[in-house]
């Protein structure tokens, strides 16, 4: 008989900012059956007391984590020291010239570049050498189209910006999953009554030949946290769909 296999996070604190729902929820169930205690925030309180008690989280906190004030105060608060944390976040923010949004534009930096700074710069006394702080980014900003201009230049930063962080908070690690479609509650709100036949199209055209759901990212996100070789990387997850012609997908 194969021995059985020592569990990849045992012992381990992981904490999932965004963890109520999609990714950050399946993270959160994934690094639990790893053997990691889990922390969970979001900003829904009757949601998040719901995915809380479905992973078995040690606690989980309600609150907007692009309020930086609050970030701290969660961060100084947490138990010390904690092994990882992940962070999920809002989708990105499309929109054509005509319709830009300079409120909703300045919300998407703040999540996508300002709040993996304000996680490092709290986390640094708290996550334990060796550990990781993980970060969500896209693969779909990789292209042109109109309405790109704002997620194009976030998509294009955020790989320089985690390389950085991993310099800075060394020797804790810093790392960034560059998701493509994920079949998640958050897409099936942004695509609406268009979520099966986006679903029929990858199903189609992906190599993988299926779509790509939370598990999948969780089962990278838990992998990222357990290999202690792995800093500063950007790790793409996507299915093919950067190989596949644009018209295709």
């Amino acid at each position: 008989m194969t021995p059985a296999r020592e569990p990849d996070l045992l012992g381990q604190t992981v904490v999932v900012i965004g963890g109520s729902a999609g990714i950050g929820l399946e993270t959160a169930r994934r690094a639990h059956a790893e053997g990691a205690e889990v922390i969970l925030t979001g900003r829904d309180p009757k949601r998040l007391e719901h995915a809380a008690a479905e992973v078995g989280a040690r606690s989980f906190v309600a609150f907007d984590a692009t309020d930086f004030a609050r970030l701290s105060t969660f961060f100084g608060e947490l138990p010390s020291p904690i092994d990882h944390v992940l962070v999920t976040g809002p989708g990105p923010y499309y929109a054509p010239l005509a319709d830009f949004d300079l409120d909703a534009a300045r919300r998407d930096v703040e999540a996508h570049l300002l709040l993996p700074i304000e996680v490092t710069r709290n986390a640094i006394d708290r996550v334990r050498p060796g550990g990781t702080l993980l970060f969500m980014g896209g693969t779909g900003g990789r292209s042109t189209a109109p309405g790109f201009a704002l997620i194009g230049a976030l998509t294009a930063a955020e790989p320089a910006l985690i390389a950085n962080l991993a310099l800075e908070a060394a020797p804790i690690r810093v790392n960034l999953i560059a998701a493509g479609f994920v079949d998640t509650p958050l897409s099936a709100s942004i695509l609406g009554d268009d979520l099966e036949a986006r679903r029929e199209q990858l199903r189609t055209t992906l190599p993988i030949r299926r779509v790509i759901g939370p598990a999948d990212v969780a089962a990278l996100a838990v992998h990222l946290m357990a290999n202690t070789a792995l800093t500063g990387g950007t790790y793409d997850i996507d299915g093919g769909q950067q190989l596949v012609p644009e018209q295709a997908t």
